[in-house]
């Protein structure tokens, strides 16, 4: 039997069931977001895609049971749910939308705003006072699993991810290069400072068990 007569074969089969996998093109930076699941239903020999979970903006984890994006919209609402989020950390002066604030209370998730200016160089005051109540909230294992959000999931985002990692004693430069993926061709040099004096030693005695952080100087 050649290698046709085998095709031939495998095609005229009773059983065929054909997968549909979307590609995404890669860019060098930021990291693109993982492939979304899929969510299927089966009947009998029939795979159907139901519906598709659409991650925010910028998504990634950052540790266990603490994600980051950017501003996630209804298309993303499905994506969420299945987090089983408890909280998310919302770091804009604006009001959250309605749909949002809708799909938080039919899922029980609680919303913490910390309104954080997103002012472009060199007009970037970054409160500091902000950051550490986040900070206090995102160390909160009870308020796990947690968003954390701004706009575009880059700067204010990417200054309380970076103070977090100091606190996980994470060496500046891994701090930075984290920052950088993320913030991409609009990087700040303001936030990097920010994050470089950021002083972590009034959380020292903050216990950390969902950490899995092992980078340390």
């Amino acid at each position: 039997m050649t290698k046709f007569d085998r095709n031939e074969e495998i095609n005229g089969s009773d059983m065929c069931r054909t997968i549909e996998v979307a590609m995404v093109e890669s860019s060098p930076l930021p990291p693109p977001p993982p492939s979304p699941p899929l969510k299927l239903s089966f009947s009998g020999d029939n795979c159907e895609v139901d519906e598709l979970f659409l991650p925010p903006l910028n998504f990634a984890m950052v540790d266990n049971g603490v994600f980051r994006s950017g501003f996630p919209d209804l298309d993303n609402f499905s994506f969420l749910q299945s987090l089983n989020l408890c909280s998310i950390i919302y770091l804009c002066p604006e009001p959250y939308p309605v749909p949002n604030m809708e799909f938080l209370k039919s899922n029980r998730i609680k919303l913490f705003q910390f309104g954080i200016e997103g002012c472009k160089e060199p007009f970037v005051n970054i409160p500091e006072d902000k950051i550490r109540e986040a900070l206090k909230v995102v160390l909160d294992v009870k308020n796990h699993p947690l968003l954390i959000h701004c706009k575009r999931g880059k700067h204010r985002t990417g200054c309380l991810v970076g103070c977090l990692r100091k606190l996980q004693r994470w060496c500046l430069t891994s701090v930075f290069d984290e920052y950088q993926r993320f913030a991409a061709a609009k990087t700040r040099v303001s936030d990097q400072r920010f994050m470089e004096l950021f002083d972590v030693s009034s959380f020292k005695n903050v216990p950390m068990t969902f950490s899995t952080s092992k980078r340390y100087k």
